[in-house]
């Protein structure tokens, strides 16, 4: 799949060793002196190293940026109000949840009512309904009468 790695005789694989060539050095300019009034120029400051150099050089003063005033802590006014706030969303929620509640149980027990209406109406039904052979009401029986005399001979 991949070719084969070139092989190299030992004569190819001789390390050349190159020398840096010397640049030549550069020009420097000097820079320009800038006119200083004679109350500015810095005092010259001489540090000495750990391997006992010393190094002589001009102590520079930094711009110190201009403190920060410090934030005024919050008022317990607008800590209570922001409370407050968060109390009002609580119990906003807290109603949401309330009043669905109620609306869900109110649902439930209607149902359960109409359930119970049903089954009991139900029971009516087939009470009626079956009464086993016996039709109810009262049965009559009419033959021929015999009447002499405004008296009944049944």
């Amino acid at each position: 799949m991949y070719p084969e790695p070139a092989r190299h005789t030992p004569a190819e694989r001789a390390v050349t060793a190159y020398q840096p060539t010397p640049l030549p050095p550069a020009v420097v300019h000097p820079a320009p002196v800038a006119p200083v009034q004679p109350g500015t120029v810095p005092a010259v400051a001489s540090i000495v190293l750990p391997d006992g150099r010393i190094v002589t050089g001009y102590a520079v003063d930094y711009p110190q940026p201009t403190p920060v005033a410090a934030k005024p802590t919050a008022s317990r006014t607008a800590v209570n109000v922001a409370l407050g706030g968060v109390t009002f969303l609580a119990v906003c929620g807290g109603l949401l949840l309330l009043t669905s509640f109620i609306a869900a149980l109110t649902a439930f027990v209607s149902q359960l009512i109409i359930l119970a209406a049903v089954i009991f109406g139900g029971w009516i039904a087939v009470q009626v309904l079956s009464a086993g052979g016996h039709k109810g009401g009262t049965t009559v029986n009419i033959r021929r009468a015999v009447f002499r005399r405004n008296h009944f001979h049944g």
